[in-house]
């Protein structure tokens, strides 16, 4: 079992340029689903903007991004990011939400851990310190890709 956490930059429109950017910069292969891959979107105009995308490189560097929706609230620098964890074990991602979804933990659950289209588990939650984690569970394959 491993996790990894890993910076998850929120954007409005520009998560792919970011992304593209890093990768120019870092190495790594880009990873893109949009909104209109997942089937999730309200607005047609969204409907190519990326809900999920990271870059990974051999060498360990990586970073995730996606492009908050119209529908909200974006203000650049505020909530600039998430922190995300991600495993390939679902206990070992349940028993992190149980901790920081715990009575005492004063947290607000934003997505509940579930099964998503591209996970089999997927939740948000923000802590009492007000950082927001995404957690979930890898899908190798599920809802990617590769862009040149």
């Amino acid at each position: 079992m491993s996790i990894a956490t890993v910076t998850h930059v929120n954007l409005r429109g520009t998560a792919r340029e970011a992304l593209e950017h890093y990768r120019a910069v870092f190495g790594g292969d880009l990873t893109a689903v949009t909104y209109r891959d997942a089937g999730a979107f309200t607005d047609p105009a969204e409907a190519d903007q990326v809900m999920w995308g990271q870059v990974a490189s051999a060498s360990g560097f990586q970073v995730m991004a996606y492009d908050v929706p119209a529908g909200r609230p974006f203000e650049p620098g505020v909530a600039p990011y998430f922190v995300s964890v991600r495993g390939d074990d679902a206990e070992e991602i349940a028993g992190y939400w149980k901790g920081l979804t715990a009575p005492d933990a004063g947290a607000t659950v934003v997505v509940p851990l579930a099964p998503a289209g591209w996970a089999p588990l997927y939740g948000m939650v923000t802590d009492r310190f007000g950082v927001t984690w995404v957690l979930d569970v890898t899908a190798p394959g599920t809802w990617s890709e590769e862009t040149p």
